[in-house]
């Protein structure tokens, strides 16, 4: 077959219409339409009403970028098309004063990303369509409203103006009158305001404002493109892992409009409560407004349904009272788009003189908590299978489940009370702007993060404090929203809440919080507290139980957990850990009781003096096994013998030297002496690790010893034997693994021998060094199972040091080096491909040779799904992230199958 002459290929489409019985697209296009345009063209194809507009793709995203930020011809000929198509259905010309056509130009990422890109609305609008749609819509004052809501908002997104100047402008215009709402203004207070307004575009600017409406649909278009590498969409991407490749979609639509009076008004919802995850409606609605005002927390808004109404302690009407046919019909629309999508829905709509529009749906952000009961709840009622059910919870999130809330019986000194916008609590000092936030949590302090309201140009402040409290805004608000994604406890809409950012302080009820003041939130009550409040441990039963069940169905990888004291083991097997994954015994050395004792063992001149200290500690590494395999009794431990160099353990300051001395008996001539000797240039790669144990066995040897007696103990007192892995760190060759499983083998007959019972029990090693990873096939020949630590496998594979890559990664991220920080999420390109090769050699010699990984990776998603492709057998993680690696191993295989 002759191939296509290139001359004669059709064009690329990048436009899609939808609305009027018309769908280019639908839900399944969300890479392409991204979330919003896949949605809008969804729901006009069931039938709902969506105003009529047109996609600009994702694909463009990249073209306009590629192209140095300029459209190609071909899109404007799209364009022209969108735009007649909704002139088509509206019967409204662009541009033409009669009757005038206005739009909005909003983003719509694949991913959603709340209030992180721009928006334009009531594009259109000039000196003559004003005019015209003043007569047309026999409203002067909603005209001249969204003529001066246009420029403003035109102004700050698209030319890039102080916005300052117009918020101080419409201030003083409500003064002048004795105003405090914008709705009080007349149609004359805001035509004079609109003439205000374009002095101040023409003074910033140098150019007056711009009158073509095609010039206005190009600007929009390129700014709502441009934002997607604004800082603070760069910022939110970096904390929600979201693909700068993808790109977002812009969706140019017909305005409906939800101020042109009583009968009017524009709201946010949910299908269930997003905080809760009860099956109730929950949002908020403002009449006589339009969709900024809800979400800027520009005006508090009004509860959707009487009964949400009837606990609030101020009543202004709910939406089912104050147009309750159009909220019928909204409820109607709530369980259609839920049982269409299966999931719970955020939902922004207007009402238009008294006509229901729907403006978006998406899959709604929730916390963890009500993420588990929306999941739980939707397999109960069928909608949903509990395989879907567990991989609709995001294990990250559960995070904000597995830490302490306020304790309901500590006193509290409540000095306010706002809106429970995301629940969790926090204690920290007061800090009024993101910059000082994030710096005082760069020194090590806890910030509450105080503002009149948030934007998205606070997004780094936000997700550096522990909490965020707003005196305005409501349940959705950015603020809210963004807190809950984060997981940050929130308080809104403190209405008696007076800031003076200047002076850096508030003022509430008579009392004062100057910065640094201490202050604590409570998310779930809305209070605000001074003083710092005590704390209680969460509960995980209920939802969770249930989820973590189903869970525990479908995964196949087992989890364990990074552990070394028995409380950690305590928490980590009450989170469900299968075992210890890794337990550091250098963690043990350091206790103030034993750490004499080890010193005196690095100072010894020979092995005889050596083993002198050696028997001292022997008894407290017992101890310690002992409380482990107690709390463990019939579950593996993985024990990593000794890994730091020895200069770790001797002191580094001058005054400390007299002290260490005289502990030790010996003088500080001698101390110093050897301090010389132990300094190492590189101690990652010095003497440590296996090469610890290859020049001095007597240590390892009293670890192992310690190991076994404590091992056959807990056997004896409680019939369930602990099953010990002894772990030899930093292998390189399989001869290092062979010399140290001859003194550990030994040192086990030795205790079996004494107590007169042997006990299952493993030699293995990490695998930390590209050598070990390539000669993996040797090594197993000796080893019986292999842990990959992962943290010094990724430093020694990318010759990149953890403590000093906080310097540069962000940059490499950034820059798109490395697609996350691979300290964070597994270098699966490199790092990953050591750890196949590794698991495939080792298995070839050794079949059944129990693989996993216990570096700080084993907590991670991503990190996890690649385990489970690969087929280890199990990943450790620390204890609070036990349950986030079960969800994720659970998640793992059903993508897998």
């Amino acid at each position: 077959m002759a191939s296509a002459n290139p001359d004669t290929a059709a064009a690329p489409q990048y436009v899609y219409r939808f609305g009027g019985g018309v769908s280019d697209g639908g839900k399944g296009d969300k890479n392409l339409l991204g979330g919003k345009g896949a949605n809008l063209a969804e729901m006009a194809s069931i039938g709902l009403p969506v105003p009529p507009g047109f996609t600009i793709s994702t694909d463009m995203c990249a073209v306009y970028y590629d192209e140095g930020e300029q459209f190609p011809e071909s899109l404007r000929t799209e364009v022209a098309n969108g735009i007649a198509h909704i002139e088509g259905v509206t019967g409204k010309r662009f541009g033409v004063a009669a009757d005038p056509l206005l739009v909005s130009v909003r983003s719509g990422a694949r991913a959603s990303m709340p209030g992180m890109m721009d928006t334009v609305l009531n594009l259109g609008l000039n000196d003559e369509t004003v005019v015209g749609l003043a007569e047309k819509s026999g409203d002067a004052r909603f005209a001249w409203d969204s003529y001066r809501r246009f420029i403003q908002m035109y102004s700050d997104v698209v030319l890039e103006l102080d916005h300052g100047e117009f918020e101080e402008a419409l201030e003083i215009a409500k003064e002048d009158k004795g105003f405090t709402l914008d709705t009080d203004l007349s149609a004359d207070d805001l035509r004079a305001l609109v003439a205000r307004y374009k002095a101040i575009v023409e003074d910033q600017w140098n150019k007056p404002f711009p009158q073509d409406v095609h010039e206005q649909l190009w600007g929009a278009v390129g700014a709502v493109f441009g934002s997607w590498q604004s800082e603070r969409a760069k910022v939110y991407r970096r904390l929600n892992d979201i693909p700068a490749a993808w790109g977002t979609a812009v969706n140019v639509q017909a305005m409906v409009f939800g101020n042109m009076g009583d009968t009017s008004a524009t709201g946010v919802a949910f299908t269930r409560d997003p905080a809760k995850g009860d099956r109730a409606y929950y949002g908020e609605f403002l009449i006589n407004a339009q969709g900024e005002d809800v979400v800027a927390g520009i005006r508090t808004p009004q509860y959707l349904t009487k009964a949400a109404r009837e606990g609030a302690s101020a009543k202004p009407l709910s939406m089912e009272e104050a147009l309750p046919e159009v909220y019928g019909e909204l409820a109607k629309v709530f369980d259609l788009l839920e049982t269409h999508y299966r999931d719970m829905q955020d939902i922004e709509f207007t009402v238009q003189q008294g006509k229901l529009w729907m403006l978006q749906t998406r899959s709604g952000k929730r916390t963890a908590k009500a993420a588990l009961k929306i999941a739980v709840d939707m397999a109960a009622e069928g909608l949903i299978t509990e395989a879907e059910a567990v991989a609709r919870v995001d294990p990250s999130a559960l995070d904000q489940l597995l830490h302490p809330t306020l304790d309901p019986k500590a006193p509290r000194d409540v000095i306010a009370k706002g809106l429970p916008a995301s629940p969790g609590a926090a204690s920290g000092i007061a800090v009024f702007d993101s910059d000082t936030a994030e710096k005082r949590t760069e020194m090590g302090d806890s910030v509450i993060l105080v503002r009149t309201e948030t934007s998205p140009e606070d997004i780094h402040g936000m997700h550096a404090a522990k909490g965020i409290l707003t005196a305005r805004g409501g349940m959705t608000s950015h603020a809210a929203v963004v807190a809950r994604g984060m997981g940050r406890p929130c308080v809104s809409g403190v209405g008696t809440l007076s800031i003076d950012a200047k002076a850096r302080s508030f003022r509430v009820g008579g009392r004062e919080v100057r910065e640094g003041d201490i202050i604590t939130i409570d998310g779930a009550t809305g209070e605000v507290m001074l003083g710092a409040v005590a704390t209680v441990e969460p509960e995980l039963a209920g939802d969770f139980g249930t989820l973590m069940e189903w869970a525990d169905k479908v995964r196949r990888l087992k989890v364990r957990a990074n552990a070394e004291t028995p409380e950690d083991c305590r928490v980590a097997r009450g989170f469900g850990a299968e075992g210890v994954g890794l337990c550091r015994t250098e963690h043990m050395f350091f206790d103030a009781a034993r750490i004499t004792a080890v010193r005196q063992m690095i100072l010894a001149e020979d092995e005889k003096g050596r083993r002198v200290a050696l028997a001292k500690l022997l008894p407290e590494q017992r101890a310690d096994f002992t409380q482990i395999f107690e709390i463990m009794a019939g579950l593996p431990v993985t024990i990593r013998l000794l890994d730091p160099p020895l200069h770790e353990f001797l002191p580094h300051e001058e005054a400390e030297f007299a002290e260490v001395a005289k502990a030790a008996d010996v003088s500080v001539d001698v101390l110093k002496r050897r301090a010389a000797e132990l300094h190492e240039f590189n101690p990652m790669l010095g003497h440590r690790g296996c090469r610890l144990g290859v020049t001095y066995p007597e240590i390892y040897e009293m670890q192992a010893r310690a190991i076994f007696e404590a091992a056959v103990d807990v056997a004896e007192k409680s019939g369930a034997a602990p099953i010990p892995e002894v772990m030899v760190p930093l292998v390189g060759t399989r001869r290092e693994l062979e010399l140290m499983k001859i003194v550990i083998d030994k040192a086990a007959e030795a205790v079996f021998a004494d107590k007169g019972r042997r006990i299952e029990y493993l030699v293995g090693t990490m695998i930390e060094l590209p050598r070990a990873a390539l000669k993996a096939g040797e090594i197993a020949e000796v080893g019986e199972f292999f842990s990959f630590g992962t943290n010094d496998l990724t430093q020694t594979t990318l010759g990149v040091s953890r403590d000093d890559a906080a310097r540069f990664l962000s940059a490499y991220v950034e820059k798109g080096i490395y697609a996350k920080d691979p300290f964070v999420s597994l270098d699966v390109e490199g790092v990953g491909e050591l750890i196949e090769i590794a698991a495939e050699r080792g298995r070839k010699t050794r079949p059944g040779i129990k693989l996993g990984i216990c570096g700080e990776h084993g907590g991670d998603t991503a990190s996890i799904a690649f385990c489970e492709t690969i087929g280890l057998d199990y990943v450790s993680a620390s204890p609070y992230r036990v349950p986030i690696a079960r969800l994720a191993a659970a998640q793992a295989a059903l993508a897998k199958k």
